[in-house]
């Protein structure tokens, strides 16, 4: 007789995952320590004793424990504490990142304390040093997590044909999914998923709802991790209102319809910060402007109409990167990033670092759009996408924006549809919190070429849609 007890599973599976995350916990806090210890020798070494009345004991810790809670919620926002999903290159780019704007405010708050901007070489060694850990932070931990933690067997389940194992493959990530076998939805049954046991992990990229409740309920219940790529119904879902009526669980759907207060806000803050933005870059704008005359006498500005809010269109302003001629034929086209002839020499300068949509602030101030928010499409290219995607359209919701979701968390060549999902993600969900994130994210990608790229000839007159439904 066997003396395993019915708990002996359930215990297992939360010792497994309990000491993963437990060390993954302590790998982080390790992190954070690191760097808010280097933070705190140059805070005593350099900068305690110019204090106006300096602190004693529980002083020099508030100031330190404020380091940690900035670099804390900035290594949030940029993923700079993900170990197992990030190449070491982006761990420490985050991270460096997450740094530089952690001690410039640090130095911000030293200047309010001391009554005078102290000075700054020690708090550029700090930002050194801190570099240099962080690189090392970022390697070392990288190695040992997939020395301790292998490769999970993985399957990839798919309803229409998948590049996901080539997804995998060209972003590092051999080394977290060892993916051993794809195989189309419709060749699962309920007889054979007793064969998802020789798996760890489950990506199901777009499955249908009835395969996929089945898949999900078998792996649950067999300790196998499951990863979805969505469908639209599916993201749309994500932002259902969780109700009781009758005593019955009920999740209620409307149209985005945030509220009152969130838009009065957005609305203030849209005012606020493009006003004062616009302040700080209007000498950078000049200069730019002037190059653009220099270069081939042409027009400053680029008008183009594009769609904001419940289909209303309204004229997007840019510093034109363009030929002044790009469009002669009148035929709209996305641009094809480095490859694009029709990108002036200035233009590809201003592109790289987008500084050619800095005229868009005056878009923003005038109400056509906000700074967070679907990017606004061209009509002509809106309607070629309907007629493939009817869903296309639900991204309208919302009033476009200067930046978004799918801005940051995909690239300029990211398929329409992944686009539209990821649009329909943050309308799901508004919130201030979700917009300062996004904005805060944005400054990443600025300096990343892959957030710039073009799409390629044959995306551009393909549109790689779906050939099928899948809503």
């Amino acid at each position: 007789m066997s003396n395993k007890s019915p708990n002996d599973d359930s215990n297992l599976y939360i010792s497994k995952y309990f000491h993963h995350d437990l060390q993954l916990r302590f790998l982080k806090v390790l992190d954070l320590c690191l760097l808010t210890l280097v933070f705190a020798g140059t805070w005593f070494f350099a900068y305690a004793k110019e204090i106006i009345d300096p602190f004693y004991g529980k002083g020099n810790w508030v100031v330190i424990c404020l380091f940690a809670l900035i670099y804390f919620l900035y290594g949030r926002t940029y993923d700079a504490f993900v170990v197992s999903l990030s190449s070491v290159s982006e761990k420490f780019y985050s991270q460096v990142l997450s740094c530089f704007f952690t001690d410039s405010i640090m130095y911000v708050v030293i200047a309010l304390l001391t009554r005078h901007f102290p000075q700054i070489l020690p708090i550029i060694t700090c930002l050194l040093v801190q570099a240099v850990i962080s690189y090392i932070w970022s390697s070392l931990s990288s190695r040992w997590y997939f020395k301790v933690f292998p490769a999970k067997k993985t399957i990839i389940i798919y309803d229409k044909e998948s590049d996901l194992l080539n997804t995998i493959g060209n972003n590092e990530l051999e080394n977290k999914f060892d993916v051993q076998k794809t195989i189309h939805a419709n060749n699962i049954t309920i007889e054979s998923l007793p064969m998802l046991k020789n798996f760890e992990i489950a990506f199901l990229a777009n499955v249908h709802s009835h395969e996929r409740n089945q898949i999900i309920k078998y792996c649950i219940q067999n300790d196998i991790r499951v990863y979805i790529l969505p469908r639209i119904g599916d993201v749309i879902m994500s932002g259902a209102e969780r109700m009781h009526i009758l005593h019955l669980p009920v999740l209620h759907l409307v149209r985005y319809s945030p509220k009152p207060e969130f838009l009065i806000l957005k609305r203030l803050f849209d005012i606020i910060s493009a006003g004062f933005v616009l302040i700080i870059v209007s000498p950078l704008m000049l200069i730019i402007a002037g190059i653009i005359k220099m270069t081939d006498r042409g027009p400053i500005l680029y008008k183009q109409t594009r769609l904001t809010k419940d289909g209303r269109e309204f004229n997007i302003l840019k510093f034109r990167s363009m030929k002044v001629d790009a469009e002669k034929d009148g035929v709209a086209r996305l641009s094809t990033g480095k490859n694009d002839t029709r990108v002036t020499s200035i233009g590809k300068v201003i592109r790289k670092v987008r500084f050619d949509e800095l005229p868009q602030l005056l878009n923003i101030i005038k109400g056509d759009m906000s700074v967070v928010g679907p990017r606004p499409e061209r009509p002509e290219i809106a309607k070629q996408y309907e007629e493939r995607l009817p869903e296309f359209s639900l991204r309208l919701q919302a009033k476009a924006g200067l930046t978004g979701y799918a801005q940051v968390y995909g690239k300029y060549n990211t398929i329409p549809y992944d686009k539209l999902e990821m649009d329909l993600m943050y309308i799901a969900k508004p919130s201030i919190f979700e917009d300062l994130k996004i904005i805060f994210a944005t400054i990443k990608i600025l300096f990343e070429s892959e957030s710039t790229e073009g799409v390629s000839n044959n995306e551009v007159t393909e549109l790689e849609f779906p050939k099928k439904d899948r809503s």
